[in-house]
């Protein structure tokens, strides 16, 4: 069923069943309390809920040619009759046209509102990740360039240690480089919308061995402490993606905890959902980069770094993107006891109307 189909099939069932209870409810009024003069108040409420939930006018509009069909033939004099010259009748079918109409548009007009401030904040986020990108691109770009250029320049004067280390310092930054555009190209692949993720089962064991393999190749002497349940536990997901945001806070955890000495990656079970968090002891993050830490915004930081600080815009915005992308939520907020806490939440099992 495509995706036309299915709410027009989802909009037909809510209307039908709005109007049953209609009908329910007015021959309880009817027949139980004996009260009738409320009974097409009953179906104007009944016309406004589906005009109020379903798409467009076409529901609204059947929704009130139905009701006035039901009114007139079942608790209009003469019952089991239809009449549609009684006035009664007439001020009922213009009343539940108006209510019909003018909450089609008013929703409509809603959507269309949403769809335009959804459309905004993209361009937002677009904004901010070009600034983070551009920002990102120039510390280590400015780096290879002087230290290939002094490498050229002065080869002969340079003793072997000294190119060595300029040589790894180049390497370094390429490497860097590199993981930041698998980022962009991950955070595009997804805010196109034009790829739908492939969830398969993960072990949580297996994921966090992944995590920590990778993470270690580029940050060996670094211990990360881990927290993780006994049982093994299956989690639906992108592994790779998955696998990116792990490593994409850990980092940021290393580039910007200024003064840590302890990172911890924990996770537990609550309520089906796996909860992911990255602790630090580090210096917390700032009240103004927290705000907007996830949509790539660059705050006072920006002209404080050296050579080995890199912005994390660029790598939140892409941990955000694919967890909203995963059904899940991402936060990050400041450690009581001092440092910070980045938080993220998976469904345990797949949901079975996805």
């Amino acid at each position: 069923m495509n995706k036309k189909l299915k709410v027009n099939f989802i909009n037909t069932v809510l209307m039908l069943i709005i109007l049953t209870v209609s009908f329910g409810i007015s021959i309880f009024l009817l027949d139980v309390l004996v009260i009738s003069e409320h009974v097409t108040t009953v179906f104007v409420f009944a016309v406004f809920l589906v005009s109020l939930i379903t798409e467009g006018y076409l529901y609204g509009i059947l929704a009130t040619v139905i009701s006035i069909l039901v009114i007139n033939y079942a608790f209009t004099d003469p019952f089991f009759g239809m009449d549609f010259t009684a006035p009664e009748n007439i001020l009922s079918a213009v009343i539940m046209l108006i209510v019909s109409l003018l909450t089609g548009t008013l929703t409509t007009k809603l959507k269309k509102w949403d769809k335009l401030k959804a459309e905004s904040e993209r361009e937002q986020m677009r904004a901010n990740l070009l600034r983070a990108v551009s920002h990102d691109l120039r510390t280590p770009l400015t780096t290879i360039y002087g230290s290939s250029s002094l490498i050229l320049d002065n080869y002969d004067k340079l003793d072997e240690t000294r190119k060595k280390q300029m040589v790894s310092g180049i390497k370094e930054d390429s490497e860097w480089l590199i993981r930041m555009v698998e980022n962009l190209l991950s955070v595009t692949r997804i805010d196109s919308g034009n790829v739908k993720l492939i969830k398969t089962p993960t072990v949580l064991e297996e994921l966090i061995d992944s995590v920590i393999l990778k993470f270690k190749k580029h940050h060996a002497d670094q211990t990360v402490e881990l927290d993780i349940p006994d049982e093994m536990i299956m989690i639906p997901m992108d592994a790779i993606l998955i696998e990116q945001v792990l490593i994409n806070i850990l980092e940021n955890v290393i580039y910007h905890a200024k003064g840590f000495s302890v990172m911890k990656l924990r996770v537990f079970v609550i309520d089906g959902k796996a909860i992911f968090e990255v602790k630090d002891n580090g210096c917390g993050i700032d009240d103004e980069r927290l705000e907007h830490i996830f949509d790539g915004y660059i705050g006072r930081e920006t002209n404080s770094f050296d050579s080995n600080k890199r912005n994390a815009g660029i790598g939140l915005s892409v941990c955000a993107t694919i967890i909203k992308a995963h059904g899940g939520k991402i936060t990050a907020e400041n450690s009581k006891g001092g440092g910070a806490t980045f938080r993220f939440s998976l469904a345990i099992e797949e949901n079975v109307n996805e």
